[in-house]
């Protein structure tokens, strides 16, 4: 047990799969927990369990982050509890099937709970945390950011606008005590597959990594100081090149004048 307090991580999502693995390797490293979901029994029975184990004090917040309330219960908790200084952005969904057989209804939930949640929480910590002059910012994204191709767009589309903001984050965070880290998983053994109608052993096997080791590897990542952590690539030499030509198509993005090749 770690009997150094670091202060408390707010952990979203954290009733099953990767948030409650996140919760149990927090709680190890002196953390006390802040467990936001949906499911008020699974909570307490996870926060019963790390706190018999490990000492550290859990408490719930029960919160649906498909809702504007229960965003802005746990915005208004990263304001005003000034012991917090660690966000795990994790909670998400996935749509069943594509775009075209889901209507505006499910569309408008997955962005809520994706994008619109995320962004206003990661929002709500920055400003926190720059005040207390400390604290992390950490963003379960994923790698279909790179490769939309590979599932539906929609769900991608909201991964990438985590990195995107993570990335945007860790600009602006430069020079203070604060950080921003984007991790992105691959496929990953979590209820997120089972809840969408999804067997993901069909659908990529021998291609999906246990849960414990992305979030240990996350970590590894986090005390790293990397900003962007893709556990399943092998060699970061591609991210790098990838980022690289990124960063070198930037000057060329905006200029008064038509590209010639669009020229009649």
């Amino acid at each position: 047990m770690n009997t150094q307090n670091k202060g408390k991580a707010l952990i979203t999502g954290a009733s099953s799969g990767i948030g409650e693995v996140y919760a149990e390797r927090l709680a190890d490293r002196g953390y006390d927990l802040v467990l936001v979901a949906r499911r008020l029994d699974r909570l307490e029975a996870l926060a019963r369990k790390i706190a018999e184990r490990t000492g550290r004090k859990a408490e719930v917040l029960q919160a649906d982050l498909g809702d504007r309330a229960g965003i802005a219960a746990v915005e208004r908790r990263l304001a005003e509890d000034e012991a917090i200084t660690l966000l795990i952005n994790n909670a998400g969904i996935s749509l069943e099937g594509s775009i075209l057989e889901n209507g505006s209804a499910q569309i408008e939930k997955l962005i809520t709970v994706n994008t619109l949640a995320p962004t206003l929480l990661a929002a709500a910590a920055a400003k926190a945390f720059v005040a207390r002059d400390r604290g992390g910012i950490v963003n379960i994204a994923s790698v279909l950011a790179f490769v939309p191709e590979m599932m539906d767009g929609l769900y991608s589309g909201t991964k990438a606008h985590l990195l995107n903001i993570t990335l945007g984050l860790a600009s602006k965070l430069q020079g203070t005590k604060v950080r921003a880290q984007a991790v992105l998983p691959g496929a990953t053994r979590s209820e997120i597959w089972e809840k969408s109608g999804k067997d993901v052993d069909t659908l990529m096997p021998g291609m999906v990594m246990d849960t414990a080791d992305l979030v240990d590897a996350a970590l590894v990542g986090y005390d790293r100081g990397e900003v962007v952590t893709i556990p399943p690539l092998a060699d970061e030499g591609q991210f790098k090149a990838y980022d690289a030509a990124r960063l070198a198509m930037a000057p060329n993005l905006s200029r008064k004048d038509v590209a010639p090749r669009y020229r009649a």
